[in-house]
């Protein structure tokens, strides 16, 4: 196909349904109530990988990393939005427009891409993940009442995950999440500022040696585990497209052949962007308090987060700042943290799974029923899934970890399906600008050399020692 060529939406009610163009919100203010995919997908964002991983990086590294941190914060909203960009005007779910990437193999009934092909093999490994995160909340409440078992605690957040997703509504998703994402950035953020009275405040020399571009190769595993976690991860991706369709931005828009769909389509991705850009801002004011926490109260105590110890050795960060009653402070936190994680990751997960099965040629696209029925069917069968991890591996950083790998590797496939795209199946009237195309290059280039480090210190580093 050549780059000038554009093929409308297909015929799928779950994106485009006739008769549903609107005309977009003209100021700032009207766009902010058309927001909503930025909350749900911050419960998943700001989470684990900023709670346990980056606070974990910062214990291990001091405030070298600081620079990295905010670089995974910051250059990953750039593919969700551009990517965001095809889904709205494009029609196409995630899954479907991964599937449109060339170098295509046969699996069950159909074709399907070799991006799609490894994204199905990494769904185990991001199940792994939230293992870890609701072992996580288990132990969080375990804090809060010691007489209770982390593991029954992880089994009774499960069953209670399953009751607030099994009725599949977004609305209901949306609320909870606003709820949550409010507890937690607001008292990560107060217990960063009151550090700066105690003696672990931050001094002006620590905080320049973390601009000094410093990577230690000793902690490239830690620092992976960090960029795929930390800000949006691959499958935060891939899910805030589905939170965009269900929000109605593709419908909004309508089919390319209709009147006025320039003028929406510019109108909606406006929208879009000011959602993605309110992820950004809460993402950045909840992760580098932790860093700055972990760098500066879990580094000079010597301590890193492991095994059944995580959550406790966290809960540091803010009794040895505000005192031994903060404790119940930080439980209520990474409470609220790490499930929000865990129900927005598998309500997002369950919607790309129908769609897997729809490109393997076992359900037909038309058949809304059949996938409502599979969105239920996850939201009971991943939790499930997920606490069985935990009761096999009792360690939520080294089940994150696993799972914030495995997202990185996936990042490069995203960058170059978002050049791909844009460049093959865009409407030329929105695509974007020249500088929007050269970030996006070096993002792709900044992720491939990234996946060669991780090949090179963590595959192939025992057979060249």
């Amino acid at each position: 196909m050549s780059s000038t060529t554009y093929v409308g939406p297909r015929n799928d009610p779950y994106t485009v349904r006739e008769g549903g163009a609107a005309p977009p919100p003209t100021s700032w203010r009207r766009r902010l109530r058309y927001l909503g995919p930025s909350v749900v997908i911050s419960g998943a964002i700001v989470g684990s990988g900023e709670m346990i991983l980056t606070s974990g990086l910062g214990a291990a590294a001091g405030f070298v990393m600081l620079w990295w941190v905010l670089l995974s914060c910051w250059i990953k909203s750039l593919i969700q939005a551009e990517l965001a960009r095809y889904t709205l005007v494009s029609g196409d779910t995630y899954v479907r427009a991964i599937n449109r990437l060339p170098f295509q193999i046969r699996i069950g009934r159909g074709h399907v891409s070799f991006a799609v092909a490894i994204s199905l093999i990494a769904l185990v490994p991001s199940l792994v993940g939230l293992g870890g995160v609701i072992g996580g909340a288990g132990q969080a409440l375990t804090l809060l009442v010691p007489a209770v078992p982390s593991t029954l605690a992880a089994g009774l957040l499960a069953a209670i995950t399953i009751a607030v997703l099994i009725t599949g509504s977004y609305r209901i998703l949306e609320n909870v999440m606003l709820a949550l994402v409010m507890i937690f950035t607001g008292a990560t953020l107060v217990c960063a500022i009151l550090m700066q009275g105690t003696e672990f405040a931050v001094t002006r020399a620590e905080l320049a040696s973390g601009f000094t571009f410093s990577f230690p190769p000793e902690f490239i595993v830690a620092a992976t585990a960090v960029y795929g976690f930390t800000g949006v991860n691959s499958l935060e991706i891939s899910a805030y497209q589905y939170w965009c369709v269900e929000k109605g931005y593709p419908n909004f828009i309508g089919r390319s052949d209709a009147p006025g769909w320039e003028t929406r389509a510019r109108g909606w991705i406006k929208v879009m962007q000011t959602d993605v850009w309110v992820t950004l801002a809460l993402l950045t004011c909840a992760t580098v308090p932790f860093y700055m926490l972990g760098a500066g109260v879990l580094k000079k105590l010597g301590k890193e987060p492991d095994g059944l110890e995580t959550l406790s050795m966290l809960s540091e960060m803010f009794t040895q700042t505000l005192g031994p009653w903060s404790l119940w402070l930080f439980g209520v936190g990474a409470f609220c943290i790490l499930f929000s994680t865990m129900i927005s990751a598998v309500a997002g997960g369950a919607r790309y799974i129908p769609d897997y099965i729809m490109e393997l040629g076992y359900l037909k696209r038309q058949n809304l029923a059949a996938r409502k029925s599979w969105i239920r069917g996850y939201c009971t069968v991943g939790p499930i899934f997920c606490f069985t991890v935990y009761m096999w591996i009792q360690n939520p950083r080294l089940l994150i970890t696993i799972s914030a790998l495995v997202a990185g590797l996936l990042l490069p496939i995203q960058s170059g399906a978002v050049l791909w795209l844009h460049k093959k199946r865009m409407d030329p009237r929105i695509r974007p600008g020249r500088g929007i195309r050269a970030g996006i290059w070096a993002i792709f280039l900044v992720e491939l050399a990234l996946v060669g480090f991780v090949i090179r210190y963590v595959a192939l580093e025992p057979f060249l020692n």
